[in-house]
C-alpha cells in the first residue's frame, strides 16, 4: 500500500491516535470546512476560506491542482507573493496531491499555508528525492537537498497540511545515502498545527539558518512518522500533543532507528522538548531507541538537548537502552537528555542510570513558555 494512502487502521491513528492515548481532542475546530471534508472536490474546493472571486483579503492566494484557484502548484503561489511584505500572505490549498519540491525563501516572511478541508490527509505536498539521488546537473542532493519542502522564512505557519517524502529504500537498492527529508524548517517562529510529516529516515529536519541563530519552532497536534532519526536538527523546537510514530522495517538488526537526533548548539539553552505527546508504533516491542545525540561535522562542539515529559511512550522503545551514542567520540551521557513523568511500557525505568529524570524544580524550567520566550504562537487564519 502506498505510504500516502493510509490503511483504515492507520487513518484512525492519524486522526486520533495521540488524542485517544492522552485524552486530547484532535478533531478539527468547530465550523472548519465541515461541508468539504466528505467531498474535497465539491463546489467549494476552498471550504470556508473564500475563493478567487471572494478572497479572505487582498493577501490571500488559492492553490488547486484542478485549476480552480490562482495557481496549480504550491511553488507558483509562493513565488507569486511579494518579498519582504509588511504583513504575511495566506495560501489556501485545495485537496489534492502536489508532487513538487517547494522552497519558501527568507524573503517570504509571515507566509501561511492552509489546507482547505481542515484534514491534513487531504492536502499532500510530496516528492521522492534522497540524499544519494543523482542530480540532473551532477552529484547528489545530500540530506538538505533531499527535502520536499524547505522553509527559510520567519513566522511561517502551516495548518492541516501533509509534508511527505515517499522515497523508499527497497525501490532504490543502488542508493546507500538513504536520508530523505520531508521538510526542512529553519525560520524563527515557525508554527505547525494539525499537520502530518511522513517519511522514513530524517523525516523532519528542525534546524536553523546558521549556527548562531536559535530558531524557535512549535508543533501542536501533529503526526510525525519515520524510522531513522526522524526528528533531527539544532532548532529550539517544542512538540506538544503530537503523535510520533515509529515504522516497521524489513531488517534483522535492532534498534531499527531512533525517534530524535538533536544537534543543539552548545550556546543554546533550549533544544527539543516533547510534552504530552504519544510515541506509537507499527514495529515490534523494543526495536527503537528514543534518541541519540548528533554532532554534525559542521559543529563538533554541539551539546544535543532533548527533554521528553508527560508523554506516553509505547512498547517499541527499548526501555532498558533508550539512548545510544551516534559516534564513538561523543557519548549520550554528555548530551542534555532528560525525562519527566512519562508513562507507558517504553517509559519504564529498569536501569535508572540509563533514564535521566528531572526533579520537579528542574522540570519547571523545561516548558513551552521557557523554550519559546516572548513568542506566543497563533494562527493567522
Amino acid at each position: 500500500m502506498s505510504p500516502l494512502v493510509p490503511s483504515p487502521r492507520r487513518r484512525r491513528l492519524l486522526v486520533g491516535g495521540a488524542g485517544a492515548l492522552l485524552g486530547l481532542a484532535l478533531a478539527p475546530a468547530a465550523g472548519a470546512a465541515a461541508s468539504t471534508a466528505g467531498a474535497p472536490y465539491g463546489p467549494r474546493p476552498f471550504g470556508p476560506y473564500g475563493s478567487p472571486s471572494r478572497r479572505l483579503n487582498e493577501r490571500t492566494l488559492y492553490v488547486d491542482a484542478q485549476g480552480r484557484g490562482d495557481h496549480v502548484t504550491v511553488q507558483a503561489a509562493v513565488s507569486a507573493t511579494p518579498d519582504l511584505p509588511e504583513r504575511g500572505w495566506i495560501l489556501v490549498i485545495a485537496a489534492g496531491t502536489y508532487r513538487e519540491t517547494v522552497l519558501i525563501p527568507a524573503a517570504k516572511a509571515g507566509l501561511t499555508l492552509v489546507g482547505a478541508t481542515a484534514r491534513a490527509e487531504d492536502v499532500v505536498i510530496v516528492y521522492d528525492n534522497a540524499s544519494g539521488t543523482p542530480k540532473p546537473t551532477g552529484g547528489t542532493y545530500g540530506t538538505s537537498g533531499s527535502a520536499t519542502t524547505t522553509i527559510q522564512a520567519e513566522r511561517f505557519t502551516a495548518l492541516h497540511v501533509t509534508f511527505a517524502n515517499d522515497w523508499l529504500r527497497a525501490a532504490h537498492p543502488e542508493i546507500t545515502a538513504t536520508q530523505a527529508v520531508a521538510v526542512k524548517v529553519m525560520g524563527d517562529r515557525s508554527y505547525f498545527e494539525r499537520c502530518r510529516f511522513l517519511g522514513h529516515q530524517d523525516t523532519l529536519y528542525a534546524d536553523t539558518l546558521s549556527l548562531d541563530v536559535f530558531a524557535r519552532q512549535y508543533y501542536r497536534d501533529c503526526h510525525i512518522e519515520g524510522d531513522v532519526d526522524f526528528v533531527f536538527g539544532r532548532a529550539t523546537a517544542v512538540f506538544e500533543r503530537c503523535e510520533l510514530r515509529t515504522l516497521p522495517r524489513d531488517v534483522t538488526f535492532t534498534p531499527y532507528g531512533y525517534v530524535f537526533a538533536p544537534s543543539t548548539a552548545v550556546a543554546n539553552p533550549h533544544g527539543y522538548l516533547a510534552v504530552r505527546c504519544a510515541i506509537t508504533s507499527g514495529s515490534p516491542d523494543g526495536t527503537y531507541g528514543l534518541a541519540r545525540p548528533w554532532r554534525p561535522s559542521s559543529d563538533l562542539t554541539a551539546v544535543p538537548m532533548l527533554t521528553v515529559r508527560e508523554t506516553w511512550i509505547g512498547p517499541s522503545v527499548d526501555a532498558t537502552t533508550p539512548y545510544v551514542d551516534m559516534s564513538s567520540g561523543y557519548h549520550w551521557q554528555d548530551a542534555r537528555f532528560a525525562e519527566y513523568r512519562n508513562i507507558g511500557p517504553g517509559a519504564a525505568i529498569p536501569v535508572p542510570e540509563n533514564r535521566p529524570q528531572l526533579t520537579r524544580e528542574q522540570a519547571a524550567g523545561q516548558t513551552r513558555a521557557a523554550y519559546l520566550g516572548d513568542w506566543r504562537p497563533f494562527s493567522a487564519v
